[in-house]
C-alpha cells in the first residue's frame, strides 16, 4: 500500500501549516517526516490519517483517493507519543480493543492478541494494567495494539519522544526489526535526526510547512539540497568566506582556502561555507600551510569519537572538530593548547536561498 500526498495545503486561521506539500511513501517502506517544531510534519501525518481535512491537494492510498474519507474508513493504525493506553483495561484488553470494535470472533481475538504479545515478548504482562509497565513496554503495547486489526498503513507521531535516551535507542532498533518482519507501509514523525537516519528507508525534511528535501538517508545527508538541510542535519561549522575566481577564501587576506565539493556562487562575493566536524582535521604543525591556528577550549570523549571545541582567534570563530579516539591519543591533546585545524571539504550553496 503506497501513500501519496500531492500539493497538500492546510491553514489554521492565518497560520499556514502546510503549503503545497507533496510526499511519496513507497509500499512497505518506513518513511520519516523530519523537521523542527512547527514545520508541519504532524499536521501532514494527521491529514494522511484522516484526522484532518486539507484545504487543498489530495491523498491517495495506492490508486484510491482518500482525501475526504474518514479515519475509520482508511484502516490505519496510529501510535501516539504518550501511548494513549486505556488505564482501566489490562494489557490483553488494550490490544484486543480494536478487534472487539470490529467484532472479530472471540477465538480469533485471543489468538491474534496472544501472537502479538508473544512477538514483543510481553505475554506474561497480559493480565496486568498499564501502570505496571515501563515506558518502553507501554510503547511496544501501543504499537501492537495499532497493528492488531491488520491495518493497511501504520502512522507514528513522535513514538519515542516520551522515553529516556537509552530506551529510545533500544526501541529504535526494535522498531526497525519489527518493520522488516511486518512490511506495513509506515510513516513516523520525529525531530531527532539520528532517529530518522537510523530507522527510516526514506527521510522527508520539512520546514515552515514545506518539504525541503526527500530521499534515502544517505542521499539526504551526503547531498543536502540547501543551507537549511545542511544546518539541520546535525552539528555543522558555518564559516564566512570570500569567493574569488572559483575559490573560497577564509580571512580578510584570504589566508585559508576552503576546499569545496559544491560551489554555489557563480560570481565573486561573500558566502557561507558549511563544514561538518569530521571534515576538519587537527595537527600539531602547519605542514600543509592551508590551516588555521586555534586554541583548544574543550575536549569531550564520546565513545569512538572525540569532540574538540576550538577558538580560531585570528578569524573570530568557534570551531567544532570530530576526530577518532586513536587520533586523539596520538596527538595527546589538552585544553588550552594551540593546534592547527585544516579543512578537508565544505559545501557552499547558491546565495539566492534564504532560511
Amino acid at each position: 500500500m503506497s501513500i501519496t500526498a500531492t500539493k497538500v495545503t492546510k491553514r489554521f486561521g492565518n497560520f499556514v501549516a502546510l503549503e503545497g506539500v507533496s510526499v511519496d511513501c513507497p509500499a512497505g517502506k518506513l518513511v520519516a517526516l523530519l523537521g523542527p517544531s512547527g514545520s508541519g510534519k504532524t499536521t501532514l501525518l494527521r491529514i494522511i490519517a484522516g484526522l484532518e481535512v486539507p484545504d487543498g491537494g489530495t491523498v491517495h492510498y495506492e490508486d484510491d483517493d482518500v482525501t475526504h474519507q474518514s479515519a475509520k474508513d482508511r484502516h490505519v493504525g496510529f501510535v501516539f507519543q504518550h501511548y494513549a493506553l486505556f488505564r482501566h483495561m489490562t494489557v490483553f484488553e488494550n490490544v484486543a480493543f480494536g478487534l472487539r470494535v470490529r467484532k472479530w470472533p472471540e477465538e480469533k481475538v485471543r489468538n491474534r492478541v496472544g501472537e502479538l504479545l508473544q512477538l514483543v515478548r510481553l505475554e506474561e504482562k497480559a493480565g496486568q494494567y498499564p501502570a505496571a509497565l515501563s515506558g518502553g513496554q507501554k510503547q511496544r503495547i501501543a504499537l501492537v495494539r495499532a497493528l492488531a486489526p491488520e491495518p493497511k498503513v501504520l502512522l507514528l507521531d513522535e513514538p519515542f519522544g516520551a522515553l529516556d535516551a537509552k530506551v529510545r535507542v533500544e526501541l529504535r532498533h526494535w522498531l526497525r526489526r519489527f518493520h522488516d518482519e511486518f512490511h506495513v507501509t509506515s510513516i513516523f514523525v520525529t525531530h531527532d535526526q539520528e532517529e530518522a537516519f537510523e530507522v527510516a528507508d526514506k527521510v522527508v525534511v520539512m520546514n515552515k510547512g514545506r518539504v525541503e528535501q526527500q530521499g534515502a538517508p544517505i542521499q539526504v545527508f551526503e547531498h543536502p539540497a540547501n543551507e537549511f538541510v545542511m544546518d539541520f542535519l546535525g552539528n555543522v561549522n558555518k564559516l564566512p568566506v570570500r569567493v574569488e575566481g572559483g575559490k573560497a577564501l577564509l580571512g580578510e587576506k584570504g589566508q585559508v582556502e576552503i576546499p569545496t565539493r559544491l560551489l554555489g556562487p557563480k560570481e565573486n562575493g561573500r558566502a557561507d561555507a558549511y563544514i561538518r566536524p569530521h571534515e576538519l582535521d587537527i595537527s600539531r604543525s602547519a605542514d600543509g600551510g592551508n590551516c588555521m591556528l586555534a586554541q583548544i577550549v574543550h575536549i569531550n570523549p564520546a565513545g569512538s569519537i572525540v569532540k574538540v571545541r576550538l577558538l580560531a582567534g585570528d578569524f573570530g570563530l568557534m570551531i567544532n572538530v570530530d576526530i577518532t579516539l586513536e587520533r586523539y591519543r596520538t596527538l595527546e591533546l589538552k585544553p588550552g593548547e594551540a593546534v592547527y585545524v585544516t579543512p578537508k571539504a565544505a559545501k557552499i550553496f547558491p546565495p539566492d536561498y534564504t532560511i
